[in-house]
């Protein structure tokens, strides 16, 4: 049996690292975890080798991957962008960031950051959903809610606008009524954007599309949703959510979908 490709993962927020971690554990591949300060949850990384490391430090990142003999990379969980100022980049980072790169989307500069630790430090990046293919999202109606006649017109443009913000590297998600934008996504991210929705009459009845951004390397942040989304979409009165099949996750998929259903959501995966 060859020998299994020990997994780093740059470890932001939210589940997604914990699931790599255990996706590794339950099939005894080696792992090691930089969990980045201010971003990684503490419980994430229990009971398994790891560094902590600012977000900045990109040259102690680079020097502890290769000291734990890593051999592939993924990067997995939210990430709350600093400011340069905040940031404190050494002089590793500093490259990466040079020539504007910190001045667009969020794309580019992950882009930046893959081809870096590629190229230059040789360390092979694998997404999420190669290594967790059952996030992915499927096509189609999710769950026992439907969209009606009226909600069509909103999936379509939700869709389109979702996709135009993503052209632009500015966001993601789009939130309308018809043809109308009620609310775009931005580097705040989705439950911010849902949050600002909260007790607004304009947002009861609208749907929230999120898309993959046309050129963004499917290695790094694809879209994602899990139970926190569908919470936020509830309580902001909303009719249902469409998020791209086959380019986005889907956190507990059997626990989001049964939500979604007792909140009377639908939830709807399609290929734009």
């Amino acid at each position: 049996m060859p020998k299994l490709k020990k997994l780093g993962i740059l470890a932001g927020g939210g589940a997604l690292p914990r699931l790599l971690i255990k996706a590794c554990q339950n099939t005894n591949r080696p792992v090691f975890v930089i969990a980045f300060l201010d971003q990684c949850d503490k419980e994430t990384v229990a009971g398994v080798d790891h560094a902590w490391v600012r977000m900045g430090k990109a040259g102690k990142s680079i020097k502890l991957l290769h000291a734990n003999n890593v051999d592939q990379l993924v990067m997995a969980g939210k990430i709350n962008k600093p400011s340069l100022m905040q940031l404190m980049p050494d002089a590793k980072a500093l490259k990466v960031i040079a020539n504007g790169v910190i001045n667009q989307g969020d794309d580019g500069l992950l882009r930046a950051i893959i081809q870096d630790l590629e190229t230059n430090e040789g360390f092979p990046f694998v997404g999420v959903h190669e290594v967790l293919p059952e996030l992915l999202t499927p096509e189609g109606v999710l769950g026992n809610v439907h969209p009606n006649d009226d909600d069509t017109l909103s999936i379509k443009f939700a869709t389109q606008n979702a996709l135009d913000l993503g052209a632009q590297d500015k966001g993601q998600a789009a939130v309308t009524s018809g043809t109308e934008i009620i609310a775009l996504e931005d580097r705040s991210g989705t439950d911010a954007l849902l949050k600002s929705l909260f007790g607004e009459a304009r947002a009861n009845g609208c749907v929230l599309a999120k898309m993959c951004k046309p050129t963004q390397d499917k290695r790094a942040d694809l879209p994602t949703i899990g139970l926190k989304t569908i919470e936020n979409a509830q309580k902001a009165g909303l009719s249902g959510i469409v998020i791209e099949a086959g380019a986005s996750l889907i956190i507990d998929r059997k626990t989001v979908i049964k939500a979604a259903d007792a909140a009377g959501l639908f939830l709807v995966g399609v290929r734009p």
